[in-house]
Formats: structure tokens, sequence, C-alpha cells
């Protein structure tokens, strides 16, 4: 399967540290080499950059672990294909557009016997499970809310809702922005931290580099990292429990989401929250 990587600042911050270790994995730490991808956000929009060469060998890759783009939301993600071929149309993330924002989305994991309907609104590029999963995403979406823009807290709900039901076909790790806040699901593993004042060094895994972010960085600086593995060898990262979904704004978590043995324990005792989740299936 793959990897991916996600940032979320509450300053533009360049990502340049992590994307080193992670892009070692596309070949020389690991064998993540089908092609790598990288969307930086810029308010609405967003600068994204595809390749079906390895993160390793890419001249892209290259340019984004020297040249220092800052942004507060960013998503990477390093491939080992699975379903799709090893193509252009087929490299994470993926981009759309909805209600004046570009959205990318990035997964990891394998989904099986997944062909849900979509109303022709999103249409996938390739032939990836991912990127059906992101069109049919984004179909609910617009099911619930129509063209009219929701709060970052409802749009959380809807996903803590859809979600679950495509990870009832495989594995579902994802990372999803709009350029407002970062969304990130887990069904087997992720993991984060946040980077803020006081400051200190951190020591990547993959590659012998320390960055002492006390030198680089300000009091109002606030990074949140996600990552499939942790990056760093001298840092607390927090593990996402199985079905656990977090939104991140400003550099740190601002909701969580029941993990999916939580839902179950709910449901168990009101099957009545069972019948109204699942109502709306495809």
């Amino acid at each position: 399967m793959c990897q991916l990587l996600g940032m979320n600042c509450a300053t533009p911050t360049d990502i340049t540290f992590s994307f080193k270790g992670f892009s070692q994995r596309a070949g020389i730490t690991s064998d993540h080499s089908d092609g790598f991808g990288i969307a930086f956000f810029e308010d609405k929009a967003c600068r994204l950059f595809v390749d079906n060469q390895s993160a390793v060998e890419s001249p892209i890759a290259e340019l984004v672990r020297n040249f220092p783009i800052k942004s507060r939301n960013v998503i990477s993600h390093i491939r080992k294909a699975t379903q799709g071929k090893i193509t252009l149309e087929n490299s994470h993330p993926f981009m759309r557009e909805l209600w004046g924002r570009q959205w990318i989305f990035a997964h990891n994991g394998d989904l099986h016997h997944f062909n849900p309907r979509l109303t022709g609104r999103f249409v996938p590029v390739g032939n990836t499970d991912s990127e059906r999963a992101f069109c049919y995403l984004l179909d609910q979406l617009v099911e619930r809310f129509g063209y009219t823009e929701p709060s970052i807290h409802q749009i959380f709900t809807a996903l803590e809702q859809i979600a679950p039901r495509i990870a009832e076909h495989g594995t579902f790790n994802y990372c999803l922005s709009n350029g407002q806040a970062l969304y990130s699901y887990a069904t087997t593993k992720l993991h984060w931290l946040v980077r803020e004042h006081p400051f200190k060094a951190a020591r990547l895994i993959d590659l012998d580099v320390e960055v002492d972010f006390s030198q680089v960085t300000t009091a109002k600086d606030r990074v949140a990292v996600i990552t499939t593995e942790p990056l760093t060898q001298n840092e607390v990262w927090m593990p996402y429990q199985p079905g656990e979904m977090i939104v991140f704004q400003d550099g740190r978590p601002i909701k969580q989401a029941l993990t999916r043995v939580e839902r179950l324990e709910r449901e168990a005792l009101n099957p009545e929250l069972k019948r109204i989740t699942r109502a709306d299936q495809y």
C-alpha cells in the first residue's frame, strides 16, 4: 500500500524537513516507488505536483526537498500500487473543486468491491479505488449540503458518517483538505504530533538529518504533522486508533470522532443510531 504525509500550520511553513525523510521511503528505506505527489494550499487554491516516477528519482521531488514552499495545509503521498496502473492520472493526491475551493485527497489502503453510484458531478480520471472514494465522498457532501458551503464542524460530522461506510470495503486511511483545515481518518495506521513553542530539535529516522526548530521558528508558529509511520526518532508520535477521525486547524487538533470500537459499542446500546447512520448507504 501507500504512505501519507500531511501538515497543518498556524502560520505558513515549509515541509522540506519532513519531506526529505518521507521521500526516502520511495525506494531507499522502503519500496513505495510507484509515483508521488504533493499539494500546497494557498487559501482556496493550491500548487499540485504529481509524478509517476518515484519520489527518489523524480526531479519534481528534488525541487520539493530543496525549495521551501510555505503553506498552512500540505498533503503528500508516495504510492505502492495495489489497484490501477503506474500512470500520472493514478498518482495521488487528487484534486477537485467544490464550493469555490480546491479539495485535495490522498489515500492509503485497498478497497475491494467498491463501486458506488456516482452522480456525475465528480468523475474519476484514473482507475484507482482511491479516486473513486474521493469522488463518492464529495458527492455525499453535496448531497447533504447542496451548494451552500458548510462549516468545518459540519463537514467533519458528515465525514464521520461517510468514512466508516467506505472503510467496510477494506483499508481506508486518508488525508483531505480544502485549505481551511486538514481532515484525517485511519482504519489501520496513521500517527500525528504537534510542534509548538518551546520548540526542540528533531532527528529524522530515514535520513541522517537533524533540525533545531527553536532556531528557525517564533512563538506564533505551531505545526501538526500527520504521517503513516513516524518520521523522527526523538519525538513522541500519537497513533490513531482504528476508526479514529481528527480534523486539524491552526496546527492543532480541534475535533476528534469516535473510533470504530466506540461507535459499535454505542450502537449496541442504541440500535437506532445504527439505522440512522446507514440509512443513506449507497
